[in-house]
């Protein structure tokens, strides 16, 4: 069975109502994203953090997977499927696709500020107070604005073995998830999926690159059709 790896962003998700900082400039109720999305911010302002984070819980209940979602679930019927997102949302899983790494975490979990490995399930709000086992703050378990992101050599071992490549939703500027590409085999097939693709440096190297300039809901069911005939 042939490989597909895919790569969703923040695109996929939007079409679903899933609100994103990007759309305001980098500013969440006048607040830098750095104040709400970094270690430096954590510091200054646990509270503020929160709540930011709280807010994105909360709609994350309201909101439900898209045809772009749905799209990619038929893939697992023909295909080896492995989902790369960026997205820390659940609507992959929720559409009912079983291979997903998330590089910028999962916004239903929370893990410990003293010991990384204690990680919960959390789908109700994170307040000062609430503690791990151990005795320490729990906080988002989120790969925030310069933290490394353990998952990216897990990621990359996938693309390397990939036969296809789909990208969905996502700008290719964020990196090292946009540097992904750069992990694919010479001549592997990519199928790019945005209402407005940026062609990265990666992607101009690529010999088989078919851009279609759409929005998920729409563009991946295109080329999930193609694929399975």
């Amino acid at each position: 069975m042939k490989k597909i790896v895919v790569l969703t962003g923040a695109g996929i998700s939007a079409e679903s109502g899933v609100q994103t900082f990007r759309d305001a400039n980098g500013l969440w109720q006048n607040h830098n994203i750095m104040e709400v999305a970094s270690p430096q911010g954590w510091a200054r302002n646990k509270e503020l953090v929160l709540e930011f984070y709280n807010q994105r819980r909360r709609q994350l209940h309201e909101v439900h997977p898209n045809e772009g979602h749905k799209a990619l679930v038929d893939l697992e019927k023909y295909y080896d499927t492995v989902i790369i997102t960026q997205n820390v949302d659940d609507l992959h899983e929720r559409a009912g696709s079983k291979n997903i790494i998330h590089l910028h975490g999962e916004l239903f979990k929370v893990r410990s500020t003293g010991d990384e490995n204690l990680v919960y399930e959390w789908k109700k709000d994170l307040n000062i107070g609430d503690k791990c086992e151990k005795g320490y703050q729990l906080r988002p378990h989120i790969v925030w604005f310069g933290e490394q992101v353990p998952m990216i050599s897990v990621a990359a071992k996938e693309v390397m073995d990939a036969d296809i490549m789909i990208i969905v939703g996502t700008s290719m500027q964020v990196y090292p998830a946009a540097g992904l590409v750069s992990y694919l085999m010479q001549g592997t097939p990519i199928y790019y999926i945005d209402p407005n693709p940026h062609i990265s440096y990666e992607l101009q190297r690529s010999a088989n690159l078919e851009v279609l300039s759409e929005k998920a809901s729409t563009g991946v069911r295109k080329v999930v059709n193609k694929l399975t005939g």
